[in-house]
């Protein structure tokens, strides 16, 4: 292995000072630099905007960055999907800032699913327009939940360029439209940035707020052009035309200039002595692991982002990372920092600055830091656990080597202790050689649909055109009989007395929120869609706000209450549940031999039983018992039956089959998100030796979502390709009997018992050979 680039000659350095053995380095790769291609000005843009961008260092434009402009100012809606920093937002400012310049009515709508990345693209614009008059009336204005009121009403009457995010889109603007008709009447561009990001249940609900926008704006006479954009994300156009529900064109082609990347893939060793659930062996965390390489990247000199999946991560990586250095470096300690949402916007922008103007040399950070905020210079990044998606792995990676001097930057990759981190460290072309993932959206589910119907009706009755346009006829009877939509000659209308806007939860929350609230303060400490509240904040629970602990004392569905206070403890809780299942639908099948693969409607029964206590080094603690109510979701499911004679061919007996299964289960919901953007969160699942809808050994993933979310019908469209996954991280885990890196799940209901790692290899090949032999 040869050390010669920056990247490699920095992880050499840092794996001399370890004595691991065998070493954490599983895969390490080096992509090439690559020169930037440059093309004219379009035509059509004013000489004062090119003197403007002259005056901020920007004497010629990238080729992506002519192409996609040239096509959103001549009527395309536009998906641009190039890399990290090659400079996406100047495809939109082109055509926007020339409409405003040459229209004195025109406007415009920005749209960011976060609030920093709205106020980073706010003063990128206002950089370029600032001080040359012709520019003085465009008045680029934030409208979001930190929006002062008075700021909010002059935005109203006078800003023609609005940056705000779907949430304030939905509840702010669109449910006070007739406020916005100026605005409306003129939209002639619609930013959509970041596409990636509107995925799941989250996407399924944006899609729907974009269609009730463009019907607004039209009604008013506008006909506004979509441009999206996003450095990852699979057929571009496509996902684009999903979200808006309107055809667009791509561009893709990255015409920026790249250095080199040396890309690393690390699983931390087991811990001697320690053990976890049922003795299972137990990983260093990767939360340490990236806290000493942050400390080391940070000695060497290398200015260092580490991505953390929580925010008591980010706080535990940076604590750990600065009593590293206060051993070693300490001189160094004051160099490390935390960032992630939950700071006041001064705090944050201060940390922006001492990270850009390299006072800071290390900082842990959630995905906050993800999503396109500019910060230059930066010469490594560690992704603390795979984050979900290829996309949002490649996001974070690309935040190293903007605008380094040579451009060149390391990326390492950092496994958890979780079947699907597992298997890509030991498997890197599924990641780094692989197209990033199709975003997964679904706005028919009903659930979802239902209220934006009636918030689309509420804004402007609905014609029969329309809700057939929006395949919504069987959704707006249903409504219909249950007195909320009500069909007249002229549309279809709310009843008297509704207000939707405020029912509708668009980051995801199906059925109601429960208050989580400090009883030693009665601050508001955050919320939680009900169908989750019986499993995070039960009696006993740990929850964590912006980095502080606290203990959950009561639960009150009724009032949809959780009381909490503060507290420290040195563990931390899982709920266990019983799961019931009922088909009540089979959507799509397919018999191969003794295997069969359906995709089915199910309605999933949860009742939380308990709950266990696990200490921070993994081992469980205790069991407590709860008595819960039960709950029932409707939703979607893929799932598989085997016949027992093929399941006692493959060697497993009547008393290996429970295990076997449900071993099997935890491995495939672990790595269902390499075929489908989601979490193992986003999704649950049941196996069981004889189920009544069946009558065979059956095993059930299902979306965790009232409806759906279209995790389920990924992985059965998918479902060689996530099986033959699955099989292989769990047959190279290197533990003898399982733990949590192949058939362990830190939500098993059941305690993680009975668990048969060998059976669920069995099962694992049995599902592969059959499903070749009869496809």
């Amino acid at each position: 292995m040869q050390y010669s680039t920056f990247g490699t000659g920095l992880l050499a350095r840092t794996l001399a000072g370890s004595d691991a053995d065998p070493s954490p380095l599983t895969h390490l790769s080096v992509i090439p630099s690559r020169s930037a291609s440059f093309d004219d000005w379009p035509d059509w843009v004013p000489q004062p905007l090119i003197d403007a961008y002259a005056d901020n260092g920007i004497e010629k434009v990238w080729t992506h960055q002519a192409r996609a402009a040239d096509a959103a100012f001549r009527g395309n809606h536009v998906a641009i999907c190039t890399g990290t920093a090659s400079g996406k937002s100047m495809s939109y400012q082109m055509p926007i800032l020339t409409a405003l310049l040459n229209e004195k009515n025109a406007t415009a709508l920005y749209l960011a699913p976060t609030k920093a990345l709205g106020a980073d693209q706010i003063r990128a614009v206002s950089s370029i327009i600032a001080g040359r008059p012709e520019f003085g009336h465009l008045q680029p204005c934030a409208y979001d939940g930190d929006t002062d009121p008075e700021i909010r009403q002059w935005a109203r009457a006078h800003s023609r360029w609005i940056f705000t995010n779907p949430d304030m889109l939905h509840i702010g603007i669109l449910s006070h439209h007739h406020r916005w008709r100026q605005f409306f009447r003129h939209l002639r561009f619609i930013v959509v940035d970041e596409c990636h990001h509107y995925r799941g249940v989250f996407g399924s609900h944006t899609a729907l707020v974009m269609r009730r926008l463009l019907r607004i704006a039209r009604a008013a006479g506008a006909d506004p052009i979509v441009i999206g954009a996003s450095a990852t994300v699979a057929e571009p156009a496509e996902a684009l035309g999903r979200l808006i529900g309107e055809p667009a064109v791509a561009v893709t082609d990255d015409a920026s200039p790249r250095g080199e990347r040396t890309v690393a893939l690390w699983e931390p060793d087991f811990l001697p002595v320690v053990t976890g659930e049922n003795g299972a062996p137990v990983r260093r965390s990767a939360g340490a692991e990236s806290a000493r390489l942050l400390a080391d990247f940070v000695v060497e000199g290398a200015r260092t982002l580490c991505f953390a999946r929580s925010r008591r991560g980010v706080e535990l990586t940076a604590l750990s990372a600065r009593h590293l250095l206060s051993q070693s470096a300490p001189e160094l300690e004051s160099r490390i920092g935390a960032y992630r949402a939950g700071y006041l916007a001064d705090d944050r922008r201060r940390l922006e600055k001492a990270i850009s103007d390299g006072e800071l040399l290390g900082v842990a950070t959630t995905n906050a830091l993800e999503l396109g905020v500019d910060i230059s210079g930066l010469d490594a990044v560690i992704v603390s656990g795979y984050p979900g998606t290829v996309a949002s792995f490649w996001q974070q990676a690309g935040r190293a080597g903007r605008q380094r001097e040579s451009g060149d930057s390391l990326v390492v990759l950092v496994a958890r202790d979780d079947p699907l981190d597992t298997y890509l460290v030991h498997h890197p072309e599924s990641l780094l050689g692989k197209p990033v993932e199709a975003t997964v959206t679904d706005p028919a589910n009903p659930y979802i649909l239902g209220p934006h119907l009636l918030c689309a009706a509420m804004e402007k009755p609905l014609s029969d055109k329309e809700i057939d346009a929006w395949n919504a006829r069987d959704v707006a009877h249903d409504l219909a009989a249950e007195g909320l939509l009500r069909k007249r000659k002229s549309g279809w209308y709310v009843t008297a007395g509704t207000e939707p806007h405020a029912d509708v939860d668009i980051r995801g929350g199906i059925g109601g929120q429960v208050l989580i609230v400090d009883t030693t303060t009665s601050q508001l400490l955050g919320t939680v869609d009900t169908g989750r509240a019986m499993s995070t904040v039960h009696p006993g629970a740990v929850h964590i706000h912006q980095g502080e602990t606290y203990l959950v004392d009561e639960l009150d569905l009724d009032d949809g209450l959780a009381l909490a206070h503060p507290e420290d403890p040195d563990w931390t809780t899982s709920a266990r549940e019983t799961t019931d299942i009922t088909v009540t639908a089979t959507l799509a099948s397919r018999r191969l031999g003794p295997l069969t693969v359906a995709f089915v409607e199910v309605d999933v029964t949860h009742q939380v039983v308990g709950y266990l206590r696990t200490l921070r080094t993994g081992e469980v603690l205790d069991a407590v018992e709860l008595d819960m109510p039960e709950q029932t979701l409707n939703t979607r499911a893929v799932m598989y039956t085997l016949t027992p004679e093929s399941l006692a061919d493959a060697g497993i007996d009547e008393t290996r089959l429970p295990g076997s299964l449900h071993a099997a289960e935890h491995a495939a919901i672990g790595l269902l998100p390499l075929v489908a953007t989601c979490d193992r969160w986003d999704i649950g699942g049941l196996s069981t030796d004889l189920h009544p809808d069946t009558g065979l050994p059956t095993v059930f993933v299902y979306d965790g979502y009232m409806g759906g979310a279209g995790f389920a019908e990924r992985g059965h469209s998918a479902f060689l390709t996530w099986i033959d996954a699955t099989r292989d991280a769990v047959a190279s885990c290197g533990c003898e009997s399982g733990c949590p890196s192949c058939v362990q799940s830190p939500k098993c209901g059941n305690g993680n018992d009975p668990l048969d790692k060998n059976g669920a290899v069995a099962v694992l090949d049995l599902l592969r050979r059959e499903y070749l032999a009869h496809a």
